[in-house]
């Protein structure tokens, strides 16, 4: 599964590993908790809005937000998550 990575017309894995990918032109926040305006406003901008995500389920909240591009995850088990079942059971 793909999803647009802000206003540059790329698409980028939902789930990617740290470290594949360079996310120095991105929002890059531990949690979309206590950061929704700031990731609003960049998603607005067309910044692309990436979340670190150490479990399934912080992996199924920050893509339930349409303004983030991805989940940038550390365990490469979360590659694999199955986020169709996962969001809708």
């Amino acid at each position: 599964m793909e999803r647009w990575y802000g206003k540059t017309g790329r698409r980028v894995p939902a789930i990617v590993l740290e470290g594949s990918i360079d996310f120095s032109d991105a929002l890059v926040l531990d949690a979309w908790t206590d950061h929704a305006d700031e990731a609003h406003a960049a998603f607005e901008e067309g910044t692309p809005v990436v979340i670190r995500a150490r479990t399934a389920e912080e992996v199924k909240q920050a893509l339930a937000h349409p303004e983030v591009a991805c989940a940038l995850v550390r365990d490469q088990d979360l590659l694999r998550l199955d986020l169709v079942k996962l969001t809708y059971g």
